[in-house]
């Protein structure tokens, strides 16, 4: 079909860093002060996509905790998917064939209308349970180690770290390679062959 296809997953990052080890003086145990009293979270959402002939792509979206009183949710909306769709589909100049988990709002009826609208989006969901088939659950696991024990004081400065280590994936196909190859789908014709 000429398509892309692409993974999709989201994640959250607050003020406070994911625990991590670290080396300290001996007999004295290192302590990362942080700024605990805030519920705030950076809302991310990512794909992984994948074509024969071409290198593996990444490309994410930033947004920070918005509540609104209609809309309760912390994460992305039904909208909100639809314009990173559309984005993505617009970027890599083809049909998609999305493959994501079974969010609720992946899920939802205005979702499904948001999709149908769409010709040139196919998608598929992932089974309940399934996480170790989506390479984008390692894409979180990598940039939660990455930010481990990092002190920020505010929701700019997280959001600006978020976005320079997910930048820095997207220079490394090698590495999203290995995201993928760790699912242990048979992606061969995908990854493979470079024109």
């Amino acid at each position: 079909l000429g398509a892309w296809i692409v993974f999709e997953d989201e994640s959250g990052q607050g003020l406070r860093p994911p625990r991590g080890c670290t080396w300290g003086r001996r007999g004295t145990t290192p302590v990362v002060r942080v700024t605990g009293g805030s519920n705030k979270r950076v809302s991310l959402a990512a794909l992984i996509a994948i074509k024969p002939g071409c290198q593996p792509r990444l490309i994410y979206r930033v947004h920070k905790n918005r509540r609104r009183a209609k809309d309760p949710r912390k994460g992305f909306t039904e909208t909100d998917y639809a314009a990173l769709l559309d984005a993505v589909h617009q970027q890599l100049a083809g049909p998609l064939v999305l493959i994501w988990d079974n969010l609720k709002s992946h899920v939802s009826a205005a979702m499904t209308d948001l999709l149908e609208a769409r010709d040139w989006l196919t998608v598929y969901q992932l089974p309940p349970y399934a996480h170790e088939l989506n390479p984008v659950e390692l894409v979180w696991s990598h940039l939660k180690r990455s930010l481990a024990n990092l002190a920020k004081r505010n929701l700019p400065q997280v959001t600006a770290l978020v976005k320079t280590r997910l930048r820095r994936m997207q220079y490394r196909p090698a590495l999203l390679e290995g995201f993928l190859a760790s699912t242990r789908l048979d992606l061969t014709p995908f990854c493979n062959p470079r024109h």
